[in-house]
């Protein structure tokens, strides 16, 4: 405010720097001028005429400057000194604000007044050391008190149970929240303070609060002013929406007490303080769950346990709706009981938060009937794939075997991983395993179809590139008629990867073709492990190109190890340093029994990371002894028939097995005689002992037609000799080679042996 004093004859006397300022006239020009001369109206007579100051009080002037602009002020003008002074003693006092100015301040007195009277913004001043000075009606009406009686009181006094909710304060006082404003200036903005009322103890108010430091003209600190609102009901409206928003968190995976548990961590302890779950058996099981009653066998899965609490559900409470019980249903089945509780401290629940509960509890019984029948299904496919596995692989003399398996443990389920080890003529065993793309119970459908095409084929002696071909072949035709578009059409069978590999126990040789499948792993004595290099082909029924095999030489005792990639694929997706950890752990136990190794392979764990079924062939070779091994070049003339049977008797003699030697005599002498009459030369007959486990009788030459079976008539004297082979034999059939082709039967030598010497004394008779 610009002010000046005139004398009773209006002549200036006094003349602040206020007053220069604002008319920009300086004090020795205008003292003891009339005042007339400095405020001079912009239009109209002289404001102060001589001897005539007028009392005035917040009239407006437009006056000009000593540089002749103009100025809007607002003037009050008014006597100075006693009422009783004689108008010629008098003084005058001018005060002059800009109008502007004087406007503003009009508004922030306004504004100050209402706030501190009219305002539904509670309002407190506080002190240096934090005690209460003043606090506005809100404040009053809000507290249910009088601010006389809380002056000079601390807020913990006041409120003793409050807390600081905000994050980015958590864990202060408010006190030094308050100390640090006071201090630094800074203020702080939104707040968020947490605390019942002295009236009203049950009842938690949520209060966003903000914070200003209060300074008069000169700067003087004189306090800390708090502005704060009741946000209670948004605040708890964006709990409620920040814990449906972590429903998200429920249903996880698809385990149905894993589920429950996760429930439990979103409620408690926002929305409760102990919550558990009754969930019936039937949930986890998979099987169809019945109405939900008391005598349901269910578990119990607890948890959000509050302070102070043993955490075991609570039988009696009061009906204050401290306690729900919300039924999870999927239709009308029931999955089990959800109870929430309070502890008395806390308010009941309000209606959005049963609303709030019962939609949490709506998505958690969705993620349990997901479990569940993910469960049943899971189960389903489980046991398909085990039945549709070979429960026990049978015994060989040219392969110890040792195998696992173990289905995926993830989301996805069971897979269509499959194994195999099928006897072969002519002391061989073929291995195979096999990865069906998918998982679930089609996989598993799919892995039995292919399982049992693999044998099928195998029965025929096929080479292993031939044997995948026709495999690929059946495969193919399968896709026949189906809409590309039609993804869900396609064959699970396509993209299907299989390895066949076959081992020759009287040459010492393997033959492996592989159709998209990772190599074997092989050890032999004195090396180090390492895959074999094998030619991979497309997966089947992808690319319709031949596949190729490679043969290898394998010392006696050699270890191989026949594996799918869900053992060597790692949560880095990364075969290659599977293959290097498995080739590193078969160097470390290479010397173990087939059984032993596979539990060290097994126990290592590898890269795998469990979400992909397992499956695992451990092989040891061993080659068939030499003396166990007889031939003969037979020249292709009927008389050699008896030479042949006679080299064959002095063989089984030899061996120890004349009991056998009728049946093998007859099986021999009806093979050579073929060969020789429908047969090319040169043929040759061979006798292999497999152990104790079968003689095997083999007779080749270089035509590729072989002998049908067939039933003669009665009166037909011959067609009869593949018969009585097929009686005498356990197994026969024929192989096709690069030389021609070659007839082979097996004659059983162990227990079952003595049959066949009975068979042949009824013959003889």
């Amino acid at each position: 405010m610009a002010t000046a004093v005139l004398d009773h004859r209006g002549d200036i006397i006094g003349w602040d720097a206020a007053a220069q300022d604002l008319y920009g006239y300086r004090a020795e020009d205008v003292l003891g001028t009339p005042a007339h001369r400095c405020f001079v109206p912009v239009e109209g007579p002289p404001l102060f005429a001589p001897d005539q100051p007028v009392e005035s009080w917040g009239d407006q002037w437009a006056l000009r400057r000593r540089d002749g602009s103009v100025v809007h002020v607002v003037l009050y003008v008014l006597r100075l000194g006693p009422a009783e002074a004689r108008p010629t003693t008098a003084a005058w006092g001018v005060v002059s604000v800009e109008a502007d100015q004087m406007e503003r301040w009009a508004t922030d007195q306004a504004m100050l007044a209402g706030l501190s009277t009219q305002s539904p913004i509670s309002l407190t001043v506080m002190d240096e050391g934090t005690r209460v000075k003043w606090v506005n009606p809100a404040m009053e009406n809000e507290f249910g008190f009088r601010g006389d009686d809380y002056y000079g009181l601390q807020v913990r006094r006041i409120l003793p149970e409050g807390e600081i909710i905000s994050s980015e304060w958590r864990g202060r006082s408010l006190e030094a929240v308050i100390e640090d404003v006071f201090r630094t200036g800074e203020p702080v903005i939104d707040l968020h303070f947490r605390s019942a009322l002295p009236g009203d103890p049950p009842t938690h108010h949520v209060w966003s609060c903000s914070y200003f430091r209060l300074q008069d003209a000169a700067g003087r600190h004189l306090g800390v002013c708090e502005s704060a609102f009741d946000i209670t009901e948004r605040y708890e409206a964006q709990r409620r929406l920040e814990l449906l928003s972590r429903s998200s968190s429920i249903g996880t995976t698809l385990n149905g007490v894993r589920t429950c548990e996760e429930l439990v961590d979103v409620v408690a302890p926002d929305l409760t303080d102990v919550a558990w779950v009754d969930l019936a058996e039937s949930v986890l099981t998979g099987e169809e769950p019945a109405p939900w009653g008391e005598s349901t066998p269910s578990r119990r899965v607890t948890g959000g346990i509050a302070a102070g609490h043993d955490g075991a559900p609570w039988g009696e409470l009061p009906a204050d709706g401290r306690r729900l019980a919300l039924p999870l249903t999927a239709g009308a089945a029931g999955l089990g009981m959800v109870t929430l509780v309070r502890t008395a401290e806390r308010t009941p629940f309000s209606d959005a938060e049963r609303a709030l509960a019962a939609e949490l509890v709506a998505h958690t019984a969705v993620c349990l009937d997901n479990g569940r029948r993910y469960a049943k299904e899971h189960a389903t496919a489980l046991l398909f794939q085990r039945n549709l596995l070979p429960q026990e692989l049978p015994e060989h003399t040219a392969v110890e075997i040792a195998h696992h398996y173990a289905p995926g443990q993830g989301l996805t389920g069971v897979g269509g991983d499959w194994y195999d080890v099928i006897p072969l003529s002519g002391a061989r065993v073929g291995l195979v395993v096999g990865d069906v793309v998918g998982h679930g119970l089609h996989a598993a459908v799919t892995m039995g179809r292919l399982r049992t095409t693999v044998r099928a084929l195998a029965a025929l002696d096929l080479a292993p590139e031939e044997l995948l071909g026709r495999l690929d072949d059946l495969v193919g035709q399968a896709r026949i008629g189906i809409d590309p578009k039609e993804a869900n059409g396609m064959d699970p069978a396509v993209g299907a990867r299989c390895l066949y590999l076959v081992y020759d126990a009287v040459h010492g040789r393997c033959t492996v073709a592989s159709a998209g499948h990772l190599p074997p792993v092989l050890v032999a004595p004195g090396a180090a492990a390492a895959p074999l290099e094998v030619p991979v082909g497309l997966p089947l029924g992808v690319g319709g190109l031949p596949f190729e095999s490679a043969e290898f030489e394998i010392a006696e005792n050699s270890l191989l190890a026949l594996f799918t990639d869900g053992l060597v694929t790692g949560a880095e997706h990364d075969p290659e340093a599977g293959v290097a950890v498995l080739c590193r752990t078969l160097d470390e136990c290479s010397g173990l029994p087939p059984a032993a190794v596979r539990d060290r392979i097994v126990a290592s764990g590898l890269p795998a990371d469990g979400h992909d079924d397992v499956a695992l062939v451990v092989g040891r070779v061993h080659a068939l002894a030499e003396d166990h091994m007889a031939g003969w070049r037979v020249d292709p003339d009927p008389v050699e028939v008896a030479g042949a049977r006679a080299a064959t008797n002095a063989q089984l003699e030899q061996w120890g097995l004349d009991v056998v030697g009728f049946a093998v005599e007859l099986i021999v002498s009806e093979l050579v005689t073929n060969a020789i009459r429908y047969g090319a030369p040169p043929v040759d007959l061979r006798l292999l002992r497999d152990k104790d486990r079968a003689l095997i009788c083999e007779v080749s030459d270089s035509r590729e037609t072989s002998p049908h079976l067939r039933r003669a008539r009665p009166d037909e004297e011959g067609g009869r000799g593949l018969f009585l082979v097929a009686q005498l034999a356990d197994r026969w059939g024929t192989r096709y080679t690069r030389e021609g082709k070659t007839i082979w039967a097996e004659v059983p030598i162990g227990a079952d042996a003595g049959g066949l010497d009975l068979f042949g004394d009824f013959l003889s008779d």
